[in-house]
């Protein structure tokens, strides 16, 4: 019994050293995502400079560069998560990171903005299979309150490696356009951690404790959760994208056309996120997955409402603050349910949809700014209907956290009076 035990207890160090080890190759893997647009942002108005006297469709093709990949990591996302589930996560991750460095730097050594602009629409084809290999190894490696940790924790990492590459990005941009582009090489640094640290989740091979985990989840797909997941990640990133792309031209008519002030309030925002990640666990413990919803669209709604009434820098400020906050909630609150909702052997397909969602939220989100503008008479009022429609959809969850908690309450009641 003693030999036992003493076996057992020199054999969890061990295992928790290697679940760090594959935490941080995954954090490392999935903070790419984000480095697909921010290193090249800062860049577009050298690029218009570049190819805008030689080209003549450049007003489309310059912000086709940057908004591209988004496009095709919608459309791809749910190729790369059948992929995942029948050629293996590990092989098509590899694979996929050393698509993102080819194609991510391959733009840097072309002088044709069409042949750029393809080759940033094939980088995103490679981004989508990163994002849901890695979304899907979280699911496979982790489960319950240890899952939910590594979801919060790839959010933060993401939101980090943003901020640090947005700026890396646009310092480089001030030298060359091209420099930017040569960034992209750097995952190829990740591919020997991935190779060497990662498994392949098959139930064959795992540990019998990793097996019971994944028998003790859903038998089969929960589609009434995977399809709520869906459309709120879709509604949600409709509403986060309003400040980011929306934002400018309301700093714009109140006559700030400081690049550095518009650059700080976007700053801000993305401080905010990264707030809203790191303080979900704590609110999700406390509300729950239904009164944290609540609570993110309640912030995200007040920020816009804030943002269409502002008047002046300061008040931009407070609001983009607000609803950055309740940005940084959105993923990982979302996340959590849709990965509980999947079987083992639907995570690749299940999560590729989620990531797809995503996308086509963050593509959209323009579309219908300008879609509830044929119905307002300018941008702020556009902006105010989208904030009525957050805090209706907060309403809703507040009312299913009520019911799911009276439920529970009197499913314990009855129990205790049975007994």
């Amino acid at each position: 019994m003693n030999q036992s035990s003493s076996v057992s207890t020199a054999a969890a160090p061990s295992r928790q050293a290697t679940g760090r080890r594959e935490g941080l190759v995954l954090m490392l893997g999935s903070s790419l995502t984000i480095m697909g647009s921010v290193m090249v942002a800062p860049i577009l108005p050298r690029l218009g400079a570049e190819f805008g006297p030689m080209e003549p469709r450049a007003n489309l093709l310059v912000p086709l560069a940057i908004t591209g990949p988004a496009l095709t990591i919608a459309l791809c996302a749910p190729l790369a998560g059948w992929l995942a589930d029948r050629v293996g996560r590990k092989a098509l991750l590899v694979i996929a990171t050393l698509l993102y460095a080819v194609l991510g730097a391959l733009p840097a050594m072309l002088d044709n903005l069409p042949a750029i602009v393809g080759t940033r629409l094939l980088f995103g084809c490679a981004e989508a299979a990163v994002m849901t290999c890695c979304a899907a190894l979280i699911a496979d490696y982790w489960h319950g309150e240890e899952r939910l940790r590594y979801v919060n924790r790839q959010v933060v990492t993401i939101g980090l490696v943003g901020a640090l590459f947005f700026v890396v990005g646009g310092a480089l941009g001030e030298h060359s356009w091209r420099s930017p582009f040569l960034l992209y090489l750097l995952p190829l640094l990740l591919v020997p951690a991935m190779m060497k640290v990662l498994w392949e989740p098959s139930m064959a091979k795992r540990p019998r404790a990793e097996q019971q985990a994944d028998e003790s989840g859903p038998a089969k797909v929960a589609v009434r959760s995977l399809v709520i997941g869906y459309l709120m990640i879709l509604g949600g990133m409709v509403l986060t994208f309003i400040v980011p792309i929306q934002a400018p031209t309301l700093l714009v008519s109140l006559g700030i056309t400081s690049s550095t002030l518009i650059g700080m309030a976007a700053g801000l925002s993305l401080l905010a996120t990264l707030g809203g990640s790191l303080m979900w666990p704590l609110l999700r413990r406390r509300f729950g997955i239904a009164g944290c919803n609540a609570l993110l669209l309640s912030l995200i709604g007040l920020g816009l409402w804030l943002l269409m009434r502002a008047q002046s820098y300061n008040a931009v400020l407070v609001a983009v603050f607000i609803q950055g906050l309740g940005s940084g909630l959105l993923v990982p609150n979302v996340m959590a349910p849709v990965m509980n909702a999947l079987t083992a052997s639907t995570r690749g397909r299940g999560l590729g949809g989620f990531t797809s969602f995503l996308y086509i939220g963050q593509f959209v989100s323009p579309l219908v700014v300008a879609s509830v503008g044929a119905f307002a008479s300018d941008l702020r009022q556009s902006i105010q209907w989208l904030a009525v429609a957050s805090f209706a959809a907060a309403l809703l969850w507040i009312a299913v956290g009520l019911r799911t908690r009276g439920h529970g309450q009197a499913t314990t009641l009855g129990s205790r009076q049975s007994s």
